[in-house]
């Protein structure tokens, strides 16, 4: 069952990132707004978020605009997060995701259990750097390992820094977690360990954990942890061509 304060603040978050005016319709459905300035995407991309069964677009041009508007009139909102749905009606040069939104509350919360050893480390730590030249620019950055604000929740085998977690601070106190555990590690369930240290120390915070996840591995550690999944982000980087709307 969807938690809906969960919900609200979830949708609370992208409305402010949004960067314009726009809300998530009541009854469902897509509202589209031209936002240059978003944060829902990079720029000059148009970026789409679910929470829930509404979605808001953000454009970053009246054509996109009206190209987003066009597709989301003859999509569903779940559609409109579905990069090969939007492929055939859109002329789409490029695509980030789509990547899951997961969000916890306290009550949600099912703490690791292995939780001894943890190290908090500030983040330019020695130990840490090497995890992440380990683990390769790719997957260091689709984890935001890097970017985190909060200090570096990590385990050690022998001298070695073998897994991290840490989150980013978000506007509207929300605490975007990032993991990352060596190659040679995996399986062994420590992003669980060390995601747990860093939700926990999130919650003491009174912010609210969002978990972004796009491989099924990471959704997997969102879900044992307690995350209820409540929608998706994807955004899309448009040909100034109109859409075909013979697909």
């Amino acid at each position: 069952m969807v938690n809906d304060l969960l919900l609200a603040h979830a949708r609370e978050l992208w409305v402010e990132l949004a960067d314009t005016p726009v809300e998530f319709c009541p009854s469902g459905g897509a509202n589209v707004v031209v936002a240059p300035g978003s944060r829902m995407c990079p720029p000059m991309w148009a970026g789409v978020v679910r929470i829930g069964d509404a979605a808001i677009v953000t454009a970053p041009s009246v054509r996109a605009a009206g190209m987003m508007d066009a597709a989301a009139r003859r999509m569903s909102h779940e559609d409109l997060v579905d990069a090969a749905r939007l492929r055939a009606v859109l002329p789409v040069l490029d695509v980030l995701g789509p990547a899951s939104l997961f969000y916890l509350d306290r009550d949600g919360f099912r703490p690791a259990h292995e939780g001894a050893g943890i190290e908090q480390l500030p983040n330019g730590d020695s130990g840490l750097a090497a995890l992440l030249a380990l683990a390769g620019e790719e997957e260091v950055g689709e984890s935001g390992l890097e970017d985190i604000s909060s200090p570096a929740f990590c385990l050690r085998r022998g001298d070695e820094v073998v897994a991290a977690a840490g989150f980013r601070s978000w506007p509207r106190s929300v605490a975007h977690l990032s993991v990352l555990v060596a190659p040679h590690c995996r399986g062994n369930h420590l992003a669980r360990v060390v995601a747990s240290a860093a939700v926990a120390h999130a919650l003491d915070a009174g912010m609210l954990p969002q978990w972004r996840a796009r491989p099924y591995p990471s959704q997997r550690v969102a879900l044992a942890l307690g995350f209820q999944e409540l929608g998706a982000q994807l955004s899309v980087r448009l040909a100034d061509a109109p859409i075909d709307r013979n697909c």
